[in-house]
């Protein structure tokens, strides 16, 4: 369950740091305060996961699913240049991720 919740920390990760951009600033409400929400429930989440995961398990799976994440999205929402190198961090972090999990305790 706990793997589930830090999922779900990850996923309001990805959608706090989307937001940003659109947020401009800081100069519009709306995804203004959808940084603070989605950040807010990220954090949230991933704490509620650390009872039962390595923190620093846990907080490398959730910034590395995250980080892939809004890569992944800036490519296909903002038209980011995919480039071989580009790809290829993508590969390192998740192999780091998955060799995390692994590794780890569950």
């Amino acid at each position: 369950m706990a793997w589930l919740i830090l999922l779900a920390a990850a996923a309001f990760e990805i959608a706090f740091a989307l937001s940003l951009k659109p947020s401009e600033g800081f100069s519009r409400l709306w995804p203004t305060l959808g940084v603070l929400v989605f950040g807010v429930i990220s954090v949230v989440l991933l704490a509620k996961t650390l009872d039962r995961l390595p923190v620093g398990t846990a907080y490398a799976i959730w910034t590395g699913i995250g980080s892939v994440g809004v890569v992944t999205l800036g490519i296909v929402l903002f038209h980011e240049p995919i480039t071989p190198t580009r790809l290829a961090c993508i590969a390192l972090i998740v192999t780091g991720v998955v060799g995390l999990r692994l590794a780890g305790a569950d």
